[in-house]
């Protein structure tokens, strides 16, 4: 019974919700960590990058990997030089040094003579020598020996030293060659980063968005739809044969893809369609936009006529072929054909007559 009293008597421990206000101070506490983790996202999201931003990103990327393109096309013709020097080097070593050895023979067979006779000089010994180093230490010597075995000496030891210069130069050229190439690997990986890169904003817009952004980046290149390519072409008017052949390979070329490093036939860069137009017309123009602006006599924007090369942005960047009418034939851009675009859409930085 005293249990009995003293459970009855027991008070419970104070309860500060039950029932429905225990359910909305539930609710209140998660809305309440809801909004606090909404609060805390919101202030580390990056801002929201509008359409028109990332437009001007992508243009923006789409003009550096041009660059790094004309800096590539510029590291692989200088490799390219580089090894075609190297080569004629090893080549030119080759043939000394099958020279060398005939004389070193004609040297042998006298010495087997002396030595049936009177046994070999000593300055003839040295000229056999497996080392040269030691023989053009002691070729003091080679007085010791007649005028003609001394002449015949001489000639192996400026053969030899003529050969040892020419491998020198070799190992030069072959490690200026690793840097060209090395070079050569940074300006291409530039150039698929910022290709890379210009794909994934392209990506965050809209399928409209994306088409907005190839209208309005084909009005601002030209368009270089059938009938701007069909107008133009019969008002061209070249200065002389050269250039007209020129300006009508530009017109063969149009709508075919821009591939940075291209030059034809399939495909083409800037630079690469320039110099392919005009190679046709059989003038060798240098590879890049920055090279191919001193391959001829500037001209000023007034002076313009078809065949001549226009250049753009203060790097001088990108370059097109002149056709006349204030309209150039250009590789604009990655997705975008060779066309025909206005001159005014992009900063004037020069031109060059090329004959």
């Amino acid at each position: 019974m005293a249990a009995h009293r003293e459970a009855a008597h027991r008070k419970p421990g104070p309860r500060l919700f039950a029932g429905p206000a225990a359910r909305t101070a539930a609710t209140l506490a998660l809305a309440g960590a809801a909004a606090a983790t909404a609060l805390e996202g919101a202030a580390q999201a990056d801002p929201q990058v509008t359409p028109a931003q990332v437009k001007a990103k992508v243009d923006r990327l789409y003009h550096d990997a041009e660059v790094a393109t004309e800096k590539y096309n510029g590291a692989k013709e200088r490799a390219a030089a580089t090894e075609k020097s190297l080569d004629a080097l090893r080549d030119e070593a080759a043939r000394r040094t099958e020279r060398l050895n005939t004389a070193r023979d004609a040297l042998g067979s006298f010495a087997t003579a002396q030595y049936r006779s009177a046994g070999i000089d000593p300055a003839v010994r040295l000229a056999l020598s497996s080392d040269p180093d030691q023989y053009l230490e002691r070729a003091s010597y080679e007085d010791r020996a007649g005028d003609r075995q001394a002449g015949a000496i001489k000639g192996v030891r400026r053969q030899i030293s003529d050969i040892a210069q020419l491998r020198a130069r070799a190992e030069d050229e072959l490690a200026d060659l690793a840097t060209r190439r090395a070079e050569l690997e940074k300006h291409k990986d530039s150039v698929r980063t910022k290709l890379a890169d210009a794909r994934k904003l392209l990506a965050t817009l809209t399928a409209d968005q994306r088409a907005d952004y190839e209208r309005s980046a084909d009005a601002a290149h030209g368009g270089g739809g059938r009938a701007d390519r069909s107008t133009a072409r019969g008002s061209v008017t070249a200065p002389n044969a050269r250039a007209a052949q020129a300006v009508d390979f530009a017109y063969g070329a149009l709508g075919k893809p821009y591939v940075w490093g291209a030059t034809g036939p399939s495909s083409f860069d800037c630079s690469g369609l320039t110099q392919a137009a005009w190679r046709a017309a059989g003038v060798s123009l240098p590879r890049t936009t920055y090279t191919q602006i001193n391959a001829g006599q500037r001209v000023s924007r007034s002076e313009l006529a078809p065949g001549d090369l226009v250049f753009f942005y203060s790097g001088v960047t990108h370059v097109g072929l002149y056709i006349g009418g204030g309209q150039m034939i250009h590789a604009p851009r990655p997705g975008a054909p060779v066309r025909i675009a206005p001159i005014s859409e992009m900063p004037f930085a020069g031109a060059t007559r090329v004959a």
